[in-house]
């Protein structure tokens, strides 16, 4: 855990947060008690970013390009190739 949050603040994701008393640990925004999941969840399920905010007020536009940026960065491909012998 500790190495996703300095990888989350290394990739400029400083809104992204971790707090084992909130929501289990689980990323969240600035703290709050809104995992990056729900507005990935949203953002893929085709809501328009203007009523994500109306329906969260305390989240900004900032906080959902973040989220969005941690799970592309969680997503990343990567194929290692190995040598039969």
């Amino acid at each position: 855990m500790k190495k996703i949050l300095e990888r989350s603040f290394m990739l400029g994701l400083e809104r992204i947060t971790f707090d084992p008393s909130i929501m289990a640990g689980q990323a969240c925004i600035r703290g709050m008690r809104i995992p990056v999941s729900l507005v990935v969840n949203l953002v893929a399920h085709g809501k328009p970013i203007e009523e994500i905010l109306e329906e969260y007020p305390d989240l900004e536009a900032e906080d959902i390009r973040q989220s969005l940026l941690y799970a592309a960065w969680l997503t990343q491909e990567r194929v290692y190739i190995f040598k039969s012998a």
